[in-house]
């Protein structure tokens, strides 16, 4: 960004913080009047119901989904995203074919992109290595590079201590970089077959060295024309679980943003932020995670909690992340037979086997009935005995949930007033349906909806027929949003506009909006972990909040308005068409005013003040005049992407070709300014 836009983003900044703040508090205040009735008067416009529900049941609308919803019916457009399965959404499959280890499953994705566990067991000889060629290849290939970190610094300390001469040592790097050069040379121009085939037969040291000194036109080079299936098979060779932990979160991404189905989006999110679990917890998470996302989640999203709320249990990334794996009963013959086995000097291992009450708490607390739900302590060792035994089965080996009868406590439980008999796995399923079907349950819950949807500080009435709704039907989520979706209180004004979008949303419906074609969605994932919201980044069990209080600091907007300028300007791995955006929109004129006129409608509708559309081209003609003034103008070149600070997907950014710069540079910069404004904060 030049020095101007940085001074008017600074600048902006002070009027973002008063109009996405105080105007958002102000319009929460009003959902505080719990009594408040609402009016005729109150109703939204028909343009305004269709700006309402893309962007609350959406991630934002796309170029041309405003007049395909007037088009189909607002109602009808809501009962088509109730039903996602009547919606066809192949366009979206194709894209994420660009991603086969996510359509395997659990037990093959990590046979297939071995963990550092299995690479370290492999190594130390207790796992054995496998004999097909690229597996082999892929485990000799990491035990190699376990090793040269292992012996790195031992290496470097010989080094020292022989006194290498600097020029001796620049003079090696020179000629061991001459033969890199010419051994890329050769393996590039290969066929894509023959270049995996190669990289696949190259000696683990050899491999090692060779990707690690591939200069970037060679790195691109190497990448060209690999099918799907082969791009992984050279970054597995690589970093394995570089290609587990980036496809999970770039194919969250490319669901989110292109998926015909958005409410089935909208409500995935809802829920994986309901029922978190932390990318980072351990090492398989990564592998978790995948089949978390995918089948755990988005299939339950719009059915029957209780189904939801089974499924999370028996997930292994939850059993994982909140530790039920580790919860033995106290009773249990495991326990047992483990006291009855004296320690061996410093053997503590039968002091770790008891229960573990985290999942326990968390299930009431969090996923059911509240912080105020009525349970006690005493419930939760119950509830925690309830469960021990839950576990996964090889955990290895990418094993699912088993329930294991010798790390049950025994016996019958009591759980909020209710006599659980002891019947071994069918306890954890009773307790289940009674968290799930308690109005405790639907009312918090209900809550937690109707703040994602409707307000900060949601109708009690609205809440309470929504609870009503849920008892009724057994906890069906559709008919809960039904009930959501046919209230006053949904369509009022004061819900209108009042919601601050989180770093998630902001960033997806940017996209969304100026129909950018995303290319690397990794460069989409680590801005979001820039401004805050990393997926699958929360490390505490409650999730990321919804209100707009935790997201509207002055510097999380000057994050936002320099991702616009980044997104705008093709730096944040998505190919802007601005040309194409402006002629979609209308017939303005082609001078800054009439771009400015024809952004605005392109990417917010009309719902953009006066003084932000000053304000955009005021900065438009001072960069203009700033470039005039320069007497050495310097040719635009390819840039890098300055907004992507993160580190872990570099190798893949660097494995792709770059980005050009839009080519009407002052579409750009107007586009950038209106995506980082405050009236398109809100949603």
């Amino acid at each position: 960004m030049s020095s101007v836009g940085r001074r008017f983003s600074a600048a902006l900044v002070v009027t973002a913080a008063l109009a996405t703040g105080t105007g958002a508090r102000a319009a929460m205040a009003g959902h505080s009047q719990k009594h408040r009735t609402v009016s005729a008067q109150s109703a939204l416009t028909p343009d305004q119901r269709v700006l309402h529900v893309l962007n609350r049941l959406s991630f934002g609308p796309r170029p041309g989904d405003v007049n395909k919803a007037k088009a189909m019916g607002i109602d009808a457009w809501i009962d088509q995203q109730l039903r996602p399965g009547s919606i066809d959404d192949s366009a979206l499959e194709a894209r994420l074919s660009a991603y086969p280890a996510m359509q395997l499953d659990l037990h093959e994705l990590i046979e297939r992109f071995p963990s550092p566990a299995m690479i370290r067991g492999a190594e130390n000889g207790r796992l054995p290595v496998p004999a097909d060629p690229v597996e082999h290849a892929i485990y000799t290939d990491q035990i190699a590079a376990l090793e040269m970190r292992q012996q790195n610094k031992k290496g470097q300390a010989e080094q020292a201590a022989g006194g290498m001469h600097g020029d001796a040592s620049s003079a090696a790097r020179q000629e061991e970089q001459l033969y890199v050069d010419l051994d890329a040379a050769k393996i590039v121009s290969m066929p894509p077959e023959q270049r995996v085939n190669a990289l696949i037969a190259m000696p683990p040291q050899q491999f090692q060295d060779f990707i690690r000194q591939l200069r970037r036109p060679d790195r691109i080079a190497l990448f060209a024309g690999l099918t799907p299936q082969q791009r992984e098979t050279v970054f597995a060779l690589m970093n394995p679980q570089l290609v587990v932990g980036s496809e999970v979160v770039a194919t969250r991404m490319l669901r989110d943003i292109y998926s015909e189905r958005q409410l089935e989006a909208v409500m995935t999110d809802f829920w994986l932020n309901h029922f978190n679990v932390y990318l980072r917890k351990g090492p398989f998470a990564p592998w978790y995670l995948a089949e978390y996302q995918d089948r755990v989640i988005r299939p339950h999203a719009l059915g029957r909690f209780e189904d939801l709320l089974v499924a999370t249990a028996q997930s292994p990334a939850m059993l994982f992340y909140l530790d039920n794996t580790e919860s033995v009963g106290p009773h249990s013959v495991a326990a047992m037979r483990a006291a009855a086995v004296p320690a061996v000097g410093n053997d503590t291992k039968q002091l770790a086997l008891g229960l573990n009450e985290n999942y326990a708490r968390e299930l009431m607390e969090l996923h059911t009935l509240g912080v105020n739900g009525g349970y006690t302590q005493n419930d939760v060792i119950e509830v925690a005995k309830v469960f021990s035994g839950w576990t996964i089965d090889r955990p290895n080996q990418g094993g699912g949930f088993t329930f294991n009868e010798r790390r049950h406590e025994p016996g019958s439980k009591y759980v909020l007033r209710h006599v659980i008999q002891e019947d071994g796995e069918q306890e954890g399923l009773e307790v289940l349906h009674l968290l799930a079907t308690s109005p405790a349950t639907a009312h918090f819950i209900s809550e937690e909806l109707a703040e994602r949807f409707v307000g900060d500080d949601p109708p009690a009435a609205l809440v309470n027929r929504m609870a009503a709704t849920w008892m009724k039907t057994g906890g069906e989520i559709r008919e809960v949003l039904r009930t959501m979706l046919t209230s006053p209180e949904f369509w009022s004004k004061d819900a209108y506009r009042a919601k601050i979008k989180t770093p998630e949303e902001y960033v997806i419906s940017a996209v969304r909006a100026s129909g950018g074609e995303v290319q690397h969605p990794v460069a989409l994932v680590e801005a979001l972990a820039q401004l805050g919201m990393p997926f699958y980044g929360c490390q505490t069990p409650n999730g990321y909040p919804w209100k707009a209080d935790a997201w509207l600091s002055s510097g999380d907007l000057l994050d936002r308005m320099n991702f616009g300028l980044a997104l705008a300007g093709n730096d944040a791995g998505t190919v802007m068409h601005f040309d194409r955006l402006m002629d979609e929109a209308g017939d303005a004129p082609s001078t800054p005013d009439g771009k400015a006129v024809r952004l605005a409608s392109a990417l917010m509708h009309g719902e953009v003040s006066p003084h932000t559309r000053r304000a955009a081209l005021d900065e438009l003609s001072a960069q203009q005049q700033a470039a005039a003034t320069d007497a050495s103008p310097q040719p635009q070149k390819v840039k890098p992407v300055p907004f992507i600070r993160g580190r872990e997907f570099g190798l893949m950014l660097a494995a792709s070709q770059p980005i050009s710069p839009p080519r009407d540079h002052d579409a750009s910069i107007l586009a950038a300014l209106l995506l980082g404004s405050p009236d398109f904060q809100r949603r």
